[in-house]
């Protein structure tokens, strides 16, 4: 599930609690979490409803305008039954403080075991050590870009980085990626691939 970062930050703020969306079946439940730059969204409800019981309410608490502008969005994306999903500003991203947390020996240790582990699971191929290197050498630059360089899709290319992401190694930017600081540190103690 997507949200613009203005409805991030509107749920950042409590000014919005609610989202619509049109799918074949629910995609996320109550109890869920979605991570986003600016925070973890929690997901506190979800239920099916129709459309003629979208009220005014609804659609200012989902951060629109009226009630006819929210429906036009509805129709727009996606097919199926339509969802009113509940949700809860739960807090910053955990994966911002790791960033920002520079690995110990033990650390640097775990990161080596779990990029490993990447690694060994890809049907390609070691990857973790190139994609790291080309951040490093590249940041600020499109993925698609970068993908380019190794041959790969674009889509192919963001699924891994959001793995090394997890791990606190890189960050998204505006445009492209960078090393974070937990990242940087890791990659300049590692021998080179």
């Amino acid at each position: 599930m997507l949200f613009k970062s203005t409805t991030v930050e509107g749920i950042r703020k409590g000014r919005i609690t609610l989202a619509f969306r049109h799918w074949p079946k629910a995609r996320v439940k109550a109890g869920g979490e979605i991570r986003t730059s600016l925070g973890v969204i929690g997901i506190v409800g979800v239920d099916s409803v129709a459309m003629t019981a979208i009220s005014e309410t609804d659609a200012r608490k989902a951060g629109y305008a009226t009630r006819a502008a929210l429906l036009a969005d509805i129709r727009r994306f996606g097919n199926g039954q339509v969802y009113r999903i509940q949700l809860c500003f739960a807090g910053n991203d955990p994966r911002a403080s790791l960033r920002e947390k520079l690995p110990a020996k033990d650390d640097k240790t775990e990161i080596s075991r779990r990029l490993a582990r990447l690694d060994k699971a890809s049907p390609n191929g070691p990857w973790t050590k190139t994609v790291l290197a080309l951040i490093a050498d590249h940041p600020a630059i499109r993925a698609a870009d970068l993908a380019a360089q190794l041959g790969w899709e674009t889509a192919y290319f963001k699924i891994r980085v959001r793995k090394l992401k997890e791990l606190g190694l890189t960050e998204s930017l505006e445009v492209g990626y960078r090393l974070s600081p937990r990242g940087a540190a890791y990659v300049n103690a590692a021998p080179r691939a």
